[in-house]
């Protein structure tokens, strides 16, 4: 066997070996490594080049970007692009650092080797966004069963104590009437009328949240009940200090909804969104149309919503507020109702700062 045989061979060893070993690491992966797969791909890349110890290699997905030694301008190159669902997501670059060396000294199969570890990354990024997806979709699942769940018990809990409460109501009335002389008495049967008028409200909230409210649809003209909802609650605005920017290039998004309904789901959205907001802060109303449907997007500028938050937002008695200023139904109200509409929310952060609630509506 030549010499010349013989580099060749050890060359060929040298790049089947890296391929053998980025094999071995994708089979191995785990999403939340993808940095130390990312690392271990280029130094196992960096040992099978014709000249190892002047070869710098970069591995960059979007996101991250992994480099054996920071690569030099203008130095020769050879790259290729990792590819994931058929669109170019990163690149490959292997550079030379050597002082005498030049583009030539790269060898054919180089680039071949190159060309095979961009399609084994993408492969491997594409296997870790479906992961992602089915990990999204297996919580949407188990979050949307969960609050069925709770509509369920909650309707049930609300007609249950419906009668019990009725009766409390009327009664305290009827005594009241019989004991108006008597200040001291009547005072107290005001208490009890009010906090049963109180939780006569709540039990509302909670069939509001089941669905079982009974609905009156109609053609609606969303616009209309935004900027109605925006006046009513302008001297709130005004008192807390907050303003407020309306983003709506239409003057008519028509839908088919419950127009009570509506309304309070712009007004808790809008509610929610002052309480949270700093002073100076603006609370942002934004409506638009697409074929089918007309999004509604209220967004504020305060601490945002953590991941703990986000999971559990919509359940019934949660709140991120102290337990006087809120009885953690106002959300859980406006899912019920946007659920018996056929429609979708989705609780979110801004990008800067802040939470945003984007309600999904059908037309018809």
């Amino acid at each position: 066997m030549s010499k010349e045989t013989e580099e060749a061979l050890k060359e060929r060893i040298k790049e089947l070996t890296c391929l053998y070993e980025i094999s071995s690491i994708i089979e191995g992966a785990e999403l939340e490594s993808i940095e130390n797969v990312l690392k271990a791909f280029a130094f196992s890349l960096k040992k099978a080049f014709l000249y190892p110890d002047a070869t710098d290699i970069l591995v960059g997905n979007g996101e991250l970007v992994i480099c054996t030694n920071a690569l030099t301008e203008g130095r020769p190159k050879i790259e290729s692009n990792i590819r994931v669902f058929n669109e170019p997501k990163g690149k490959i670059i292997a550079s030379l650092n050597g002082a005498n060396l030049t583009q030539d000294d790269f060898l054919k199969e180089e680039q071949q080797l190159l060309d095979n570890v961009a399609l084994k990354v993408g492969n491997l990024l594409e296997r870790i966004e479906i992961q992602k997806s089915e990990t999204s979709l297996k919580r949407q699942m188990e979050h949307a069963d969960r609050l069925s769940i709770l509509g369920e018990i909650t309707a049930g809990i609300a007609h249950e104590l419906n009668t019990p409460l009725a009766n409390i109501l009327g009664f305290a009335e009827l005594l009241k009437s019989d004991l108006e002389g008597d200040k001291k008495v009547a005072s107290d049967l005001n208490k009890i009328i009010d906090n049963a008028i109180f939780s006569r409200e709540v039990l509302k909230k909670l069939l509001f949240f089941s669905c079982k409210m009974p609905q009156e649809k109609k053609q609606v003209n969303l616009v209309p009940n935004i900027k109605s909802a925006i006046n009513l609650l302008d001297a709130t605005f005004r008192k807390e200090n907050i303003k407020y920017a309306i983003k709506i290039s239409e003057e008519e998004l028509w839908l088919k909804a419950d127009p009570i309904q509506l309304t309070q789901i712009i007004f808790n959205l809008l509610i929610n969104a002052i309480y949270f907001s700093p002073k100076e802060g603006v609370v942002t109303i934004e409506a638009f149309q697409k074929k089918t449907n007309v999004v509604l997007k209220i967004s504020d500028e305060g601490k945002g919503l953590t991941p703990d938050d986000l999971e559990k937002i919509f359940q019934p008695f949660f709140t991120t507020k102290p337990m006087e200023d809120g009885s953690g139904l106002g959300l859980s109200v406006v899912h019920g109702i946007v659920a018996s509409h056929k429609g979708s929310i989705v609780a979110g952060n801004n990008r800067d700062k802040g939470a945003v609630f984007t309600v999904t509506l059908p037309k018809m």
